[in-house]
């Protein structure tokens, strides 16, 4: 396999990849022959199939996963009045973005060590940063891994918090037979680049509360009066009362909060409807890439830590983590190998150890252990559903000629 692969060093092996075919075009092409860009039909369409497939009454379609986050937590902080600094618990390992929208809200995340094996939130660990300030959890499905969240649920009700899913990275998991973002009081997911779904920008909350729905559409539409959130409002209204006609006219220009612009266009709807008829088929393709990768790399498992699935979940593996066991073994190094040979490399989500947060926080990774080796042995490569059999060839028997010629 060596010899074979030698001569492929032009060979690029990218996180994410995307096809856009006929059927997008088509849509995209019937936008634009309606001469209609803003939130319409296709929007429409595609927050209901994407409500309907993650178990949800309502899901809205936004900019991105971070912003999904950040009006979720916004709309709560609102509705029950919490006051700035209080504090939203968030795992020690997870994409910045779950951290980062707990202080744009004037909150304060409270970070808590992660599991060892799946890499997500340590439910034993999270009663031990509850204090009297404590209003929410943010559990995140890392990498397409649900979290363990019945625990976390159990410890929801008792201390009464809120709970919000990330689960930008595990569209379509399952835990336990239900799916991820319909545990909590809101789901938050993304359809950005290299997802498992994507519309080139883009993300989703989900919910089952219409108050919790409101709240989001409005802080998305600048804070806008739940009056007038999208131009459809404005239909049939010539027949309705006149009491009613100027009801909508002199509420269409009020805002009842300090919102955002975090609308999408028709256009990314209609790239996530054709992703959607895929999603299922393009899922199994991650997990037989997964499980390929992991069945040619267990020969180095005194070397490094492959993926682990509990019996009670699902992975969609967004991406396929690694963590390195033998600390003689230099991830620099195995990572340089990797990126010469096009085979594309992220560390594993590193938050403590960021330098605006070492600026906010102070030096916190003494204090979570696990995390803090996951900062220095961890990263992940490609496992998506456009790698084919050549590819996954190849990512092996670069990682053994790497093995070689570092262990």
């Amino acid at each position: 396999m060596l010899e074979k692969n030698k001569k492929s060093r032009a060979r690029k092996i990218p996180l994410g990849t995307l096809n856009i075919g006929p059927y997008a075009k088509k849509l995209i092409l019937q936008t634009l022959n309606e001469n209609r860009l803003s939130h319409g039909p296709l929007s429409a369409r595609f927050e209901n199939k994407f409500a309907k497939l993650h178990n949800r009454k309502f899901a809205i379609f936004t900019v991105s996963g971070t912003a999904a986050l950040r009006m979720s937590l916004h709309a709560l902080k609102r509705i029950y009045q919490w006051r700035d600094g209080e504090e939203v618990l968030v795992p020690a390992i997870t994409f910045i973005a779950t951290s980062n929208i707990v202080l744009q809200n004037n909150l304060r995340p409270i970070f808590v060590d992660v599991l060892p094996d799946t890499y997500n939130i340590d439910p034993k660990k999270i009663e031990e940063k509850i204090t009297r300030k404590t209003r929410a959890i943010i559990p995140v499905h890392l990498y397409g891994l649900p979290a363990d969240m019945e625990p976390i649920m159990a410890i929801a009700k008792k201390h009464k918090l809120k709970v919000i899913e990330d689960s930008c990275e595990a569209m379509l998991a399952k835990y336990r037979g239900r799916m991820v973002g319909s545990m909590g009081d809101l789901g938050c997911f993304s359809t950005y680049v290299a997802h498992i779904i994507t519309t080139g920008v883009g993300g989703i909350v989900t919910t089952n509360n219409p108050e919790y729905a409101v709240r989001v559409k409005s802080l998305m539409n600048h804070g806008r009066d739940s009056i007038y959130l999208t131009i459809d409002d404005d239909n049939n209204l010539s027949r309705k009362s006149d009491k009613e006609i100027f009801k909508t006219v002199d509420r269409r220009f009020s805002f009842i909060d300090i919102g955002y612009s975090c609308r999408l266009t028709e256009m990314e709807a209609a790239l996530g409807l054709e992703q959607l008829k895929y999603i299922k088929t393009n899922i199994r393709k991650r997990q037989k890439n997964a499980a390929y990768l992991a069945e040619g790399l267990k020969q180095f498992s005194y070397l490094i830590q492959l993926p682990i699935i509990p019996r009670d979940r699902d992975h969609v593996f967004l991406a396929f983590p690694i963590v390195m066991k033998d600390k003689l073994l230099e991830r620099s190094k195995l990572l340089t190998h990797l990126e010469k040979h096009g085979i594309e490399t992220r560390y594993m989500m590193p938050l403590l150890n960021q330098p605006i947060y070492k600026e906010i926080f102070g030096n916190l990774e003494p204090r979570y252990p696990v995390a803090r080796y996951i900062n220095k042995a961890g990263f992940y490569i490609a496992c998506h559903h456009n790698l084919t059999k050549d590819d996954l060839d190849y990512i092996l028997a670069i990682f053994e000629q790497a093995f070689q010629k570092l262990v």
